[in-house]
């Protein structure tokens, strides 16, 4: 750890001695409003004759690099404001610099006015059901993506714990394996079980896109119900952003992310590293009202009180290198990167809170060397090619030792003289988890209203186990078992209709692959109801789809699409974990007829802007594949026949000028057993059929409100106060055809609230914020008998460095 440290100080000392040198071709500015002098935030400006372009950020500044010196003619234009057009000179080894203040509309004299609109919003009015988050609003937050995304619409996250708890991740209903995740489109498997979404911090992120039931075909995923796409900071100039954070439970966040571009060589280098470490020792209150007590042994006796945790504490580490050329002739940007992460986990709850575990802990590491290629108009015209590669080797072990067992109140001093507290011996398992992944991406632009793009994706990953102490029987992860994907994607996008009608269609090749020696399967043939058997399975699958957009007018459209997708079963679902999941050598792929149906409306006048969409969705879905136990202490995953998910969301959005941020939304779902029998068997009536699903929130939703307050106190400085709240209605645990209501357990309702204040100055430069989570200490739990911190506290100190606050 402190060489790992080490390292990274080094690597920022270099890049802060560095990082601003001169450029060269270089555009920057400011843009206002002539009328109050307010700073204009995704303000368009385009260079004319030339594919150069970006949007201003929140503080009004943008700036353009890679331009070749000479005269150019500069549109600049925002929605309620008078575009406007000026003339620019680059000469080289000069950065050019440019204010422009900009009319209201309400003073426009028969001047055509061009709407400009960011990334997030052009996505949004395609025909596929996303959501499409910003999130430099947050990047001054203690925040992780969890965080954030919990609060976008139709997205449910539950997490068991504190930082770097388990947590299930839902879109529309279907969750946890069923949703894919991806940064920049590389999917996040492939970064090691250390890289999850609740320890990234949104420091390194710029926009987040979550695809809800149709999944674009360039992202090569086997999705069954949705996909989240996370975007990092790839733009060509040099910046520093580097962050720390201290809050409740002894919890500290550090990140950085730094890039430095020589605009002459094109070489380009970057750093993006963070650091987690929290006690979590949070108290745990007795809640006998919700079934959710805390037994604690006191002079031999147990009794009912309140409780701290004592064996939570989470640590996690991530570096990522890049070095890159850009602007060859051979090669629009090729790069190597090498990404190292590790972890340290301590567990200290089981399926609830009344098993506690005072010794076990998980502890890994993860390294992966990668490499990337672009090239547009690749061998001919308008062909666009992107590759990428990588391999990566995980490491993880869980140790298993206790020499006792555990209360709330810690050791009970009962000796476990044999027993560890997960297993019924003390071992150490050793996870060694290896995964090669290529990727390419070929886009063809037939013409202006026709595209092409072709996707296609293999991962292969092998898992073996061993068992150091010596003390288990039988390990059948001794000889690596593997698991092979191809998933090949075609897509088809049409514009008509004067571009009012947008379409895309698509088809995906599903290929699955896998081996596996020794395998333990459940059987009722021999004495102990098990058997050991090699195991090979190889099958095609057959997806398609298609997302369809259509304006009513400029700012008011519809959109459809349907996908009839698969989500091809893991390793450990087919193969088990070695330990107490056991194969399943007829567990069929997951698949899913998904329907989204909706509407959107985007409307301006003057300084307002007012946001609309709402969708009705439908998920279908056959052989789902869920966790059941099998008897004793194993469990395997298994097929449920069909689902039926469908609902309705939506959410409303209110903009005034830079000074104030509105939304609510909200998602109402109903998860259905659709299986007559239970394993297909005519007589075995299952008698939850038409029920909820149980266990799952099927009504939920937020508030979200940011008030701004520029040149506060000073010049160039910005106070941001924000509000969230988070509702979920309660639920069921088990089946609702099961038992009487007065017998069942449940999830309690939940409103959570959390406000934070920051304040930047320098132009973004130096920043503070102060946070307050679950401000009115509300009894928080996700899942049953499993709770979340109480009111917790956060300060966190930002220094962001970029050509536009460094003079």
């Amino acid at each position: 750890m402190s060489n790992f440290r080490a390292i990274s100080t080094c690597v920022l000392l270099s890049f802060s001695s560095t990082l601003f040198a001169q450029q060269y071709g270089i555009l920057q500015g400011q843009i206002k409003s002539s009328k109050d002098g307010s700073l204009l935030h995704s303000v368009s400006i385009k260079i004319k004759n030339t594919q150069l372009g970006t949007t201003s950020d929140p503080s009004g500044n943008f700036q353009l690099s890679h331009i070749p010196f000479g005269k150019y003619k500069v549109l600049i234009s925002a929605v309620g404001y008078v575009s406007r057009e000026v003339q620019i000179d680059i000469p080289a080894t000069v950065t050019t610099k440019i204010n422009i203040d900009l009319d209201p509309s309400a003073q426009r004299l028969g001047t055509a006015q061009v709407d400009a609109k960011s990334e997030s919003t052009k996505l949004k009015e395609t025909g596929f059901s996303v959501n499409a988050i910003e999130t430099r609003q947050f990047a001054n937050l203690n925040l992780d993506i969890n965080q954030v995304l919990s609060r976008s619409l139709g997205v449910n996250i539950r997490e068991s714990a504190g930082l770097g708890s388990d947590f299930k991740f839902s879109i529309n209903g279907l969750s946890e394996k069923q949703v894919r995740f991806f940064i920049d489109g590389i999917p996040m498997e492939n970064f090691g079980s250390g890289l999850t979404l609740n320890n990234i911090p949104v420091n390194l992120i710029e926009r987040i896109e979550v695809f809800k039931g149709a999944v674009p075909a360039y992202l090569g995923s086997d999705a069954l119900g949705g996909a989240v796409n996370i975007i990092t900071n790839q733009s060509a100039g040099n910046m520093l952003d580097a962050s720390l954070a201290y809050g409740s439970f002894n919890t500290m966040r550090a990140a950085v992310n730094g890039r430095f571009t020589d605009q002459k060589t094109g070489l380009s280098l970057q750093l993006g590293a963070f650091h987690n470490l929290s006690d979590n020792n949070y108290w745990m209150r007795n809640n006998p009202k919700n079934e959710a007590p805390i037994k604690v042994i006191e002079n031999e006796d147990i009794v009912e009180r309140d409780a701290k945790r004592f064996h939570d504490r989470y640590r996690s580490d991530m570096a990522q290198f890049e070095i890159s050329l850009s602007d060859k002739s051979w090669a629009d940007k090729i790069s190597l990167g090498l990404t190292y992460s590790d972890f340290n986990k301590e567990i200290q709850t089981g399926a609830s809170q009344n098993t506690v575990y005072g010794e076990l802990r998980k502890v890994g590491n993860y390294i992966m060397p990668s490499f990337k290629y672009k090239k547009d108009n690749f061998l001919i015209e308008k062909l666009n090619m992107n590759a990428y590669a990588s391999y990566g080797i995980d490491k993880y072990r869980v140790i298993d030792t206790a020499g006792q067992s555990y209360g709330w109140g810690g050791g009970t001093g009962i000796p476990l003289a044999i027993s560890g507290e997960l297993n019924d011996i003390k071992t150490i398992y050793h996870y060694k988890n290896k995964s090669a992944l290529i990727r390419t991406n070929f886009s063809y632009e037939l013409d202006e209203f026709n595209a092409l793009n072709l996707n296609y994706n293999f991962a292969h990953s092998s898992r073996s186990a061993e068992e150091e102490l010596g003390n288990a029987k039988s390990n059948p992860l001794g000889t690596p078992n593997t698991i092979s994907k191809n998933i090949l994607g075609l897509a088809y996008q049409n514009l008509a209709l004067d571009k009012r009608l947008s379409t895309s269609i698509f088809t995906k090749l599903y290929n699955l692959g896998t081996f596996a020696r020794d395998v333990v399967y459940f059987s009722g043939s021999d004495g102990n109801g098990y058997t050991n058997k090699d195991t090979r399975f190889n099958k095609n699958y057959i997806g398609y789809g298609l997302a369809s957009r259509f304006s009513l007018r400029q700012n008011l459209g519809i959109k459809a699409s349907y996908e009839r997708t698969y989500r091809l079963p893991e390793s450990e679902e087919m193969f088990g974990d070695g330990i107490n999941i056991i194969a399943n050598n007829k567990l069929k792929p997951e698949n899913s007829n998904n329907i989204n149906l909706g509407f959107y409306l985007n409307q301006h006048f003057g300084k307002h802007s007012l946001n609309f969409e709402s969708s009705y969705f439908l998920r279908y879905a056959r052989d789902f594949i869920y966790f059941k136990p099998t008897g004793g202490k194993f469990s395997s995953y298994q097929n449920l026949d069909k689902t039926t998910i469908n609902g309705i969301e939506a959410e409303l959005k209110y903009q005034y000028a830079n000074l104030l941020d509105f939304s609510i939304n909200g998602t109402y779902q109903n998860s259905t057993n659709k299986s007559k029998y239970i394993d297909g068997q005519t007589a075995n009536p299952d008698i939850t059929y038409n029920d909820r699903v149980p266990n799952q929130p099927w009504l939920y939703g937020n508030l979200n409100l940011s008030i701004y307050k520029n040149n506060w106190l000073a010049p160039d400085t910005k106070l941001q106060f924000i509000w969230s709240s988070n509702y979920t209605h309660w639920y069921y645990l088990d089946w609702e055809s099961v038992g009487s209501k007065e017998s069942k357990n449940q999830i309690p309702t939940q409103f959570i609230h959390n406000a934070a204040l920051s304040y930047s100055f320098a132009k973004d430069k130096y920043n503070i914020s102060v946070e307050c989570r679950n401000l009115t200490d509300e009894l928080a739990y996700d899942n049953f008998r499993l709770q979340k911190p109480g009111r917790s506290f956060h300060v966190k100190l930002r220094y962001f460095l970029n050509s536009f606050n460094h003079n």
